[in-house]
Parts: structure tokens; C-alpha cells; sequence
């Protein structure tokens, strides 16, 4: 490469007969441009097919346009596709990612992990650890030291911090009404594990809708997987023996509910005649299940993307205000995103009944 020829800021600012510093402001998306100055270096970056330098940038505005990610679980189809929408959106809004996987969900490590993302200068860090068991017992004690915005995934909304989630109860609520409409009254669940806070909303939604239909929820009427489809053969294994009459089925996740498809096809058991079938999570596979699956679909690539957004949103505050002198206080977010229902023929037994209180 004859690097004579590369654009260089002085070039381009001797093309558009102005100063680097103008040339820089422009660059920098600074107000203190005329619009016809602006067009025309514009044009002349374009022309010259200036790049500007990542570093430079960096130097100039004192940030370095980098995400911290940590998370955990991407074994999983949840974790794999929310940091799917985290990588996309922050290329779009134009920063690089610095990805740290705790191997553990209830590590202990977290001071080590944190100072290694600060000492690379990381502007902002997205959390995209599930919350399981007590591995969130060290935020009200740690975030303290933290010196750049840090936003939560999949984790129970708690005051000074700001998260981003799913409405997984609102998602347990629809499924097991979806059930309730379609006329079946003896409804059992297969949860995930139970020491994840979002199995636990949804096997609660299922409770509640049931009692407040005035339907019971026996203990024998729920067992438990852990998320992966060859956990489910013994859940729902146990869950037949143990809750005779059964019309219909809630399952903690689409990979749960591809297993018990199966199992009830082995034993001869017509879905959705015999047995109404309901998962969660809308994989892009469940539309090809035998039958096709009902679902609760939460965009959890639209999570990673707002996880994002709300991080690039602060990180801006926090730079307004040093640039400006402003003390702009930064008040945490709880955002929760709403599911929707998929229904397809697993669960379709008659037209949607209506008629069930909200």
C-alpha cells in the first residue's frame, strides 16, 4: 500500500479550504459548523475516502467507544441470541466490544472481572448474566465503585439500577390463559429451573392465572427442567404419572416443549386433542415442530439491542456532562418488554372462548 497516497485530515481540510480543526468538528458531529462548511467537507470525505482515525477519535473525546459485555450460559438459546441483538446494535451505534463469560452463574469473581473491564477503559458495561440464585448479592456493595454506566439483563428490577428485561410473568399469564380459552382446565408446567429468576416468573403467572380462574395448582400439577430438551423427558415423564387427566401443558421453553411433543407422540397422545401444548421463547425452529408450536415469543435479540441503546444513552449523559460542566443526574431505568403470544396448532383446540377476567 503506498500510504502517500492515503486521506490524511490535513488533506482533506487543504481540499475543502479549511482548518483541521474544522475539519475535526465535523467529524466529531460538533454544532459550531455552518451547514454549507459541514456539506462541503462532507463531501470531500466522501471523495477522498478519508477514514478517520478509531484512536484519534478516541484521544479527542476521551472515550474509547467500547462496550464491556459480560455473560454466561451461552450454551443456551437465550443468552447466545440476546448477546446476538448486544453485538449488532453496538456496531450500528458505533462501538467495539471488550466480552468477558463467567463460566459460573453464582461466581464470586465479579471485583476482578469489573476492574479488568475498567482498566481497558470500557465506557459503559451491559450485564447479560441471568439472574440465578444469589448471584446478584453483590450489587448493592460493588456498584458503588463502578465509574461507568452499567445496565442489567434477565434480572428482577431492584432501586438504584438500571435494567432491561422481559416481562416473563405477563409471558406465563398469556400462555396459561391461551390454555384456559381454549377450554382445558387441568394445566400442568414443566418449569425451568427454578433457581432462575425467570422460571420463576413464569411458573408464578402460571399459579396465578389458574387460581384466579378458580382452577387449582397441586404440587403434583408442576415439575421442573433445566431448560435443555433431554431434561424434559423425565419432567414430563413424571409429570403424566403424577397429574392424571391432564389437558394441557405449559413448558418453561420451546426446547423443553420439542421433547414432550415427542413423548406424547410416543405415546399415542394427540396434540392438540388429546393434550394442548404451549412453550416460550419463539426459537426460530418451533414453527416446524409437529405440530407447529404455540409460543410465547419475547424478542430476545430486541433485548440485547435496548440493552445497548440504554448503556450508548448514559455513557452520553456522563460525557455531556464533562465536556459541559453540567451535573446532569443520571436516574436508572427499569425497562421491561412486552411478549406476545404465537399460536400455532399445538394448542388449537376451538376459537379463543373469551370471557376470562383480566
Amino acid at each position: 500500500m503506498n500510504t502517500n497516497k492515503r486521506a490524511t485530515i490535513k488533506k482533506v481540510a487543504k481540499a475543502a479550504g479549511v482548518s483541521t480543526q474544522t475539519v475535526s468538528r465535523v467529524i466529531n458531529d460538533r454544532p459550531d459548523v455552518s451547514p454549507e462548511t459541514r456539506q462541503r467537507i462532507q463531501q470531500v470525505i466522501v471523495e477522498m475516502d478519508y477514514q478517520p482515525s478509531a484512536l484519534a477519535r478516541s484521544l479527542i473525546q476521551q472515550r474509547s467507544y467500547t462496550l464491556g459485555v459480560v455473560t454466561a450460559g451461552l450454551k443456551f438459546n437465550g443468552p447466545s441470541r440476546t448477546l446476538n441483538g448486544i453485538a449488532n446494535k453496538a456496531e450500528e451505534l458505533g462501538y467495539a466490544l471488550l466480552l468477558e463469560e463467567i463460566l459460573q452463574f453464582d461466581t464470586d469473581a465479579i471485583k476482578p472481572l469489573l476492574q479488568n473491564l475498567l482498566a481497558r477503559h470500557v465506557d459503559g458495561i451491559v450485564w447479560a448474566v441471568p439472574e440465578v440464585g444469589d448471584n446478584r448479592r453483590w450489587v448493592g456493595e460493588i456498584l458503588i465503585d463502578v465509574s461507568v454506566p452499567v445496565v442489567f439483563l434477565t434480572m428482577q428490577p431492584r432501586p438504584g439500577v438500571s435494567t432491561v428485561a422481559v416481562d416473563n410473568y405477563a409471558g406465563g399469564s398469556l400462555a396459561t390463559r391461551h390454555l384456559l380459552e381454549q377450554g382445558c382446565r387441568r394445566v400442568g408446567h414443566i418449569s425451568g429451573p427454578l433457581d432462575w429468576w425467570e422460571a420463576r416468573q413464569r411458573k408464578q403467572a402460571w399459579q396465578d392465572t389458574l387460581q384466579k380462574a378458580g382452577l387449582p395448582t397441586p404440587d403434583n400439577a408442576c415439575t421442573e427442567g433445566n431448560w435443555s430438551s433431554a431434561s424434559a423427558e423425565a419432567a414430563f415423564t413424571k409429570l403424566l404419572e403424577s397429574y392424571p387427566g391432564m389437558e394441557a401443558v405449559f413448558v418453561g421453553n420451546d426446547q423443553m416443549a420439542l421433547t414432550v411433543l415427542q413423548i406424547a407422540h410416543r405415546r399415542g397422545l394427540r396434540v392438540p386433542r388429546d393434550l394442548a401444548v404451549v412453550g416460550f421463547d419463539n426459537m426460530a425452529e418451533s414453527a416446524y415442530f409437529w405440530p407447529a408450536l404455540t409460543t410465547v415469543n419475547h424478542n430476545l435479540y430486541e433485548l440485547g439491542c435496548r440493552a445497548v441503546q440504554e448503556t450508548v444513552k448514559q455513557i452520553e449523559v456522563v460525557h455531556h456532562n464533562a465536556r459541559s460542566g453540567y451535573n446532569e443526574k443520571l436516574e436508572p431505568q427499569n425497562i421491561s418488554l412486552s411478549p406476545e403470544l404465537i399460536v400455532r396448532e399445538s394448542s388449537i383446540i376451538r376459537q379463543p372462548a373469551g370471557g376470562l377476567a383480566d
